[in-house]
């Protein structure tokens, strides 16, 4: 296995497009159309068709699609004493940084008896989707879980594949339960946000969706948010990706280790390297073979690898201009100085400084949220917080006094966009008052 090396200042514009070019883009119009197909069956067909797709793509017969509440025992009995100490620890660390960030309302006075606020209400119902493809992700219960516990969310579904026994795996269990969830389905893919957002008879219908998947489940997410009749979603949360930037101070085992822990995540993630350093270059490639050889999940990895690009660039400050253009999922600084570069960081779903400060850390325990925007989205949206589950209302009060000081000013602005009623419903009050 040999990843691609490119130099950037050989490449024309096009070719530079070409290696940044994730490796799902060219399957969205079938992905899309598929997803659609799912969609409309499980809409139309409700729990019936969960079952047939689950029997379908995962290869397994489920007969009650909920997880029943004894589940939940026999998965704590099922995990270690240290997974189980391990998943404490990086919940309470998780809530530790998300309340840290979490938004407060306010009242304050904009002019003489006009006071302006905002009030923060959680959204009703939401739904999580835990993927467990290649292999089950207890973190991204914890990631998703946690914020919508600090929100105050009334209800919370859950939404994960079932394993070849038709049972959900019990880290994810453990998770959800360690976030107080207790509605967990067993149902993955485009059905399982299909039946989160529309309702079936079992699963209940959500207001907004959450949760990182593959190239499918992105889809699905997109066409029920661009249905009126469906539900938001977090963001665009696809394959998994990384993009290092390395100095040549830069440990290439350190470099090549990350490089590979996203690699595996499955076959249509992408990892890319930007160094100006050929020996830096030289030394991952070497690297990426060594440990490749004793990775259990190689064939993942490799098909990922197809995909990525080791580039040489000019200097660094070339290589973060390709950063915010790439705009990646995960960033990692494998710089001497990391901090004093931050600044230049545009784009990105969240940031690794240093050499100690591996992308797996934020995956797991590190306190920050792994649920972030992929496929470029970083450029617009931000990972999931407490916000995320939460909306914000504004709200005013007005006296008398507030009506005489900013009323004038409303009826002249009414008056030159041309709408009379709104105009009057200003100026018959102002009336009334000096009455």
């Amino acid at each position: 296995m040999t990843v691609r090396r490119v130099d950037w200042m050989a490449l024309d514009e096009a070719e530079r497009e070409a290696v940044l070019q994730r490796p799902t883009m060219a399957l969205d119009a079938t992905v899309r159309v598929a997803a659609a197909r799912v969609i409309d069956q499980v809409r139309a067909d409700g729990d019936a068709a969960l079952r047939a797709l689950t029997r379908r793509y995962d290869q397994v017969e489920i007969d009650a699609i909920q997880v029943a509440p004894d589940a939940f025992l026999a998965a704590r009995q099922a995990v270690s004493d240290a997974l189980y100490e391990a998943l404490v620890a990086a919940r309470d660390r998780i809530a530790t940084y998300h309340r840290a960030g979490m938004a407060e309302g306010f009242d304050i006075e904009t002019a003489p008896g006009v006071r302006c606020g905002r009030v923060i209400r959680p959204i009703g119902r939401v739904g999580l989707y835990v993927p467990a493809g290649s292999a089950p992700l207890p973190s991204t219960a914890l990631m998703l879980g946690v914020p919508a516990m600090l929100a105050g969310c009334r209800d919370v579904v859950l939404c994960s594949p079932p394993r070849p026994d038709g049972g959900v795996d019990p880290a994810v269990l453990v998770a959800a339960q360690l976030c107080g969830i207790e509605k967990v389905f067993r149902v993955g893919g485009a059905q399982a946000i299909a039946a989160m957002a529309y309702g079936t008879g079992t699963v209940p219908r959500c207001d907004k969706l959450f949760g990182p998947g593959n190239a499918y489940v992105t889809a699905a997410k997109q066409a029920v948010a661009q249905d009126a009749g469906g539900a938001a979603i977090d963001m665009p949360a696809g394959p998994s990706e990384v993009l290092v930037i390395a100095d040549s101070g830069a440990d290439p085992e350190f470099v090549a280790a990350d490089l590979l822990s996203q690699a595996e995540h499955g076959p249509d993630s992408q990892v890319l390297l930007l160094s100006d350093s050929v020996e830096i270059l030289d030394a991952v490639t070497i690297e990426l073979e060594r440990q490749l050889a004793t990775l259990p999940r190689a064939e993942l990895a490799v098909q990922a690898l197809s995909s990525s690009r080791l580039v040489r660039v000019r200097d660094l400050d070339q290589a973060f201009d390709i950063s915010n253009r790439y705009a990646p999922e995960h960033l990692i600084l494998a710089l001497r100085e990391p901090e004093g570069w931050l600044d230049r960081v545009q784009a990105a779903g969240s940031v690794f400084l240093g050499d100690f400060a591996p992308e797996a850390l934020g995956d797991y325990n590190s306190g920050t949220n792994h649920v972030l925007p992929t496929g470029g989205a970083a450029r617009a949206y931000s990972g999931v917080s407490v916000s995320s589950f939460q909306t914000t209302i504004s709200v005013q009060s007005v006296s008398r006094e507030g009506l005489r000081a900013i009323g004038p000013g409303a009826a002249e602005m009414a008056r030159a966009e041309r709408l009379v009623a709104h105009e009057r419903a200003v100026t018959r009050r102002l009336a009334r008052g000096d009455a």
